[in-house]
Formats: C-alpha cells, sequence, structure tokens
C-alpha cells in the first residue's frame, strides 16, 4: 500500500531542513572541494538510511556518490546531481529565504530540490517498514551543470545495469515528467583579421568584428522552428582597443536539437561558412554534447506505467518534453527505460529568482516512493 500524500506533508520539516542546508552549502561546479563537501554530508544522510556508500574520486572535478541499498543486480536507478551554476560567494546576494509558499535560493530547484525529494522518500520508506521492490541506486554526480564530462561513462555503465532510470531533475510546470528533451551542442565560431591602426591606416587592417557581423544573421539561420532547432549567438568578445581594427573576434553558440537528423544539417551548415571581408578567414571549433532525448517505446512504456502507479495515490500524472538537456538524455540514446522531471515544481532555474513551490514537495516523495515499492 502507498505512502498517503499527507503523510509526507506531516513529514515535510525534514524535508525543508535538508533543502535548506545544502542551498546553503554551495555547491558551484567549478570549486571542487565545495562540491565534496555536500557530496560528504549527502553521503551520510543516505548511509543513515541503511544504504552502502562508495565515493567515487575525480582529480579535477568533484567527487561521484553512489549509493546502494542492495548488492543485489538490476533495481532502479536515481540520478541527481550535486554541482550548480552558481559562482562561490553567491549566497551573499542570492540568500535561502521563505516567501509566499516558496523556497528561493541558488540550486534550490537545479537540482537540490530534486535530491530532498530523494531524502524525503526514502525517509518515509524507512519510517513506515517499507522495503523498494527493486534495490536501488542513488548517483550524485559533480559535474552535470558543464556537460558530465567526467560522470556520463559512469552513468551510461550504471544505466545498462539496472531494470528502470529515474531523473530527479524538476517536473514540468504542471507536475508532468520529461519524456521528451532536446539534445545540445556547444560550438564556438572566430573571425580572424589583421591588426591595424583605426586612424593612421584602417586599410591595412582586415576586421575580425565586421567579419563576424555578416557571420551572425547565417549562423541564426541554420535555425529551424519547424524541426524545434534552436541556434543562438549567446557570447561575443572580440578587440583588444577602440583605435585598433580588431584582429579576432569570438562567438560562442548555444544549439538544441529534438531530432537527431538535425546534428549533421547543423555541422554541415556551420562548416559552410565562408568569409565575407576580404582577407578575413573563420574557424569553427566544438560539438555535441547531449544528444536528444525522444520519446522511444521504452520511454513510452514506462510513463504509462508510472501513470498508473501515480493514480493509486491520487496523481493524475502528465507528460511533456523540455528544450534543455539532462543525465537522461544520455540513458534516452542507449534505448533504455528512463524517466525525467521527478523533481518538485519551480521555476528560475539559473536565475537569482531560482525557486521551489514548497507544496510540491510531499506529493513528488509520495511519487517516488510509490514507484520504488510497486514498480
Amino acid at each position: 500500500m502507498p505512502i498517503p500524500i499527507a503523510r509526507f506533508r506531516d513529514d515535510l520539516a525534514p524535508t525543508m531542513a535538508d533543502l535548506e542546508t545544502m542551498v546553503r552549502m554551495e555547491s558551484p561546479t567549478t570549486t571542487k572541494a565545495l562540491i565534496d563537501d555536500l557530496g560528504a554530508w549527502l553521503g551520510a544522510q543516505v548511509e543513515s538510511l541503511g544504504f552502502s556508500v562508495e565515493r567515487i574520486p575525480e582529480a579535477k572535478a568533484g567527487d561521484h556518490w553512489l549509493c546502494r541499498s542492495s548488492a543485489e543486480r538490476g533495481g532502479i536507478l536515481l540520478l541527481h546531481h550535486l554541482d550548480t551554476v552558481y559562482p562561490a560567494g553567491t549566497l551573499a546576494t542570492t540568500s535561502w529565504r521563505l516567501e509566499a509558499g516558496r523556497a528561493f535560493g541558488p540550486g534550490v530547484l537545479d537540482m537540490k530540490g530534486g535530491i530532498a525529494v530523494t531524502l524525503a522518500a526514502l525517509r518515509g520508506l524507512r519510517a513506515h517498514g517499507l522495503e523498494p521492490s527493486r534495490p536501488v541506486l542513488c548517483l550524485f554526480t559533480s559535474d552535470e551543470e558543464t556537460g558530465s564530462r567526467s560522470s556520463r561513462s559512469l552513468i551510461e555503465a550504471l544505466a545498462r545495469s539496472v531494470d528502470l532510470i529515474l531523473c530527479l531533475e524538476p517536473a514540468l510546470p504542471d507536475g508532468g515528467l520529461k519524456t521528451q528533451r532536446k539534445g545540445t551542442g556547444i560550438f564556438q565560431v572566430e573571425t580572424f583579421g589583421r591588426a591595424a591602426h583605426a586612424g593612421n591606416n584602417p586599410e591595412a587592417g582586415v576586421h575580425a568584428i565586421e567579419e563576424m557581423a555578416h557571420q551572425i544573421p547565417a549562423i541564426h539561420a541554420l535555425a529551424s522552428p519547424s524541426a524545434g532547432t534552436t541556434v543562438s549567438v549567446g557570447v561575443i568578445r572580440g578587440g583588444t582597443r577602440t583605435n585598433v581594427i580588431p584582429a579576432s573576434c569570438l562567438a560562442k553558440l548555444d544549439v538544441r536539437v529534438a531530432d537527431p537528423n538535425e546534428r549533421p544539417r547543423i555541422d554541415a551548415g556551420l562548416a559552410a561558412l565562408r568569409p565575407m571581408v576580404e582577407g578575413a578567414r573563420i574557424e569553427v571549433r566544438g560539438g555535441w554534447n547531449r544528444p536528444p532525448m525522444p520519446r522511444t517505446p521504452a520511454i513510452a512504456g514506462a510513463f504509462e506505467q508510472a501513470r498508473q502507479i501515480a493514480d493509486t495515490i491520487g496523481i493524475q500524472l502528465t507528460e511533456g518534453g523540455a528544450g534543455g538537456g539532462s543525465d537522461a538524455n544520455f540513458v534516452a540514446a542507449l534505448g533504455l527505460p528512463v524517466l525525467d522531471g521527478l523533481g518538485p515544481i519551480g521555476d528560475g532555474a539559473h536565475s537569482t529568482d531560482e525557486y521551489v513551490e514548497i507544496e510540491s514537495l510531499a506529493p513528488r516523495a509520495a511519487l517516488l516512493a510509490a514507484l520504488l515499492t510497486d514498480w
């Protein structure tokens, strides 16, 4: 018998305490020591719930943490990440606070709220003397926000060894799960010219920023709204002084694709960029990080089973897509059953207004607990 949502509402205080503690422990991807402090704290919490805890060391990235309820093979893998996009010191200006039924703070939604949901679900099962139907593996990684470079192979290997993968990224606004996600590409386009004095002999120079100005419309033209493909130049850097014809200009691109067939088209389009200013040249670097996560038969089947389980605790579960990528993308590309968006409801991820709807924490914990016991 699943644990009613009301029981998780009654036990909300420790969940809120966990969430506040984690938000106050800053964990930017680029600061290994801070991430490792959070990982050690979290490992102790999960160990107290009867899990074995393995610390997986990384030389440069933060360490990863793998917690197991059992040594048996198979089971359910829960994916989380410890890192946030906020630099150390952010709490000095953007602090933890409660306001109008919401909890605010850096990383509170993405994804410390999801970790709090997992702790609440596991704590609830233990308090009610319930056991998961299968072994549970909780993975906490340290570099999701920068592409999961050190954790991808670990995620994929663990995913291949289990029966189901659940990702605790934030839910859709209506509480729906994410059964589709776009793939992501990060590219750099750099234009090169020749420096010269802007006043005395500008004709001797080749203006790299002017060349980039020609290229940006061509880059943006690679987007295809009908295919769900977006292309955005998000960062521009060029020039040294106002009185110098700039010799170089760098543009950083964010590319998102829903259709895997769009990736070679984008690659070809970027490779086909040609200089418009005489004497200039262009270089393209970068590539694809996360593959698209289409709604595969495996994902559709997993969602239908989750929907039926959600019905037993009074939740009408919906599904939808997201433009951002997550570690679930890697799993979906392997053809495995994965459900994303099991974390709480909120908004403002990666901004100074990031928040979690406090009311959503208990239903999400109840849903996760039900999935663990009834799958």
